[in-house]
């Protein structure tokens, strides 16, 4: 069973970054492609960005090129996301996932995922 732990978030002015973690536990090590969902208040969940077993491709939801980046670290098995210029639009609580579908298909169930709040 694998497990999926997002961290990073926080409260942030907008204008500022932050820079979410996913450390990634699967019992049989084997690398998956793994993405990033955000869900504001009183919307659906959404697709955010995701990136291949080895880092060596990625994908962006439209609204996510330029301010995120998505990135990884095989060796401690961590996906980042790295939020720049960030909006008020942006406050979302942040998930990530395996994707079993390439690019935008999550896997697995939903963890407690990492709340970003950006004050105007």
């Amino acid at each position: 069973q694998e497990w999926l732990e997002a961290s990073g978030g926080g409260l942030v002015q907008a204008g500022g970054s932050l820079r979410l973690s996913c450390v990634i536990s699967i019992p049989s090590y084997t690398p998956w492609a793994v993405g990033w969902f955000r869900q504001a208040p009183g919307l659906e969940r959404e697709f955010v960005a995701a990136i291949t077993r080895f880092g060596k491709m990625t994908h962006y939801a439209d609204f996510a090129k330029g301010r995120f980046t998505i990135s990884r670290d095989v060796a401690v098995n961590t996906v980042y996301l790295q939020i720049d210029s960030l909006e008020p639009e942006d406050t979302a609580v942040y998930y990530c996932n395996l994707i079993d579908k390439w690019p935008v298909t999550p896997k697995g169930s939903w963890g407690q995922g990492t709340q970003v709040t950006v004050s105007s």
